[in-house]
């Protein structure tokens, strides 16, 4: 017996929408990103590509003691003022530059308490060279290394690294503002 017309066309209808979700997932979150990471002063993980898959992101890495610290009430800012429209903020706390704290828990306070980051914060982690983490290893593949603390990079919904901006671009700057208004 032969299946009917209207069975196979539920088959490829539902084979299309399988293929497209799966091809969806696949661009809009990179493999770089599909890591259970660690959160800032805690014992649980966070799947990046959970948190950000079809979502334009900010990634930022971040240091305790930088001149650029102050920059974390800014981030704040934006988070508050475009996470309701998608946009995903990330910091990444990070000793390369030799200017984040010895403890995590100090990282926390300056974070939290000190400039009161609700944020996703993860743990301390490499942000340049070999021992980068595959987050950042992947933005550099795309817009290079930080220079410093504090650089901000903005990834499209799809995955793609839009653009990097160095330390001194402050998170009210219009042309990020802009850059971010743009993805969303």
């Amino acid at each position: 017996m032969k299946p009917s017309f209207f069975v196979l066309s539920r088959k490829l209808i539902a084979f299309t929408v399988l293929f497209a979700n799966t091809a969806f997932a696949n661009v809009a979150c990179p493999e770089a990103f599909n890591h259970d990471l660690k959160l800032l002063r805690s014992e649980n993980t966070q799947n990046l590509c959970e948190l950000v898959e079809g979502k334009p992101v900010l990634i930022i890495n971040t240091a305790s003691f930088c001149g650029y610290t102050g920059q974390f009430s800014g981030l704040e800012k934006l988070h508050k003022q475009y996470g309701g429209q998608g946009l995903v903020v990330l910091g990444f706390p990070s000793n390369d530059f030799k200017q984040e704290a010895k403890e995590e828990s100090e990282t926390a306070k300056i974070c939290y308490v000190n400039y009161g980051v609700s944020f996703t914060m993860f743990a301390p982690v490499s942000v340049k060279g070999a021992e980068a983490n595959s987050v950042f290893s992947y933005l550099s593949e795309q817009h290079g290394e930080p220079s410093w603390n504090f650089n901000k990079y903005l990834v499209d919904k799809n995955g793609s690294v839009v653009k990097r901006y160095n330390s001194s671009v402050k998170p009210n700057s219009k042309a990020l503002q802009a850059d971010i208004e743009s993805v969303l």
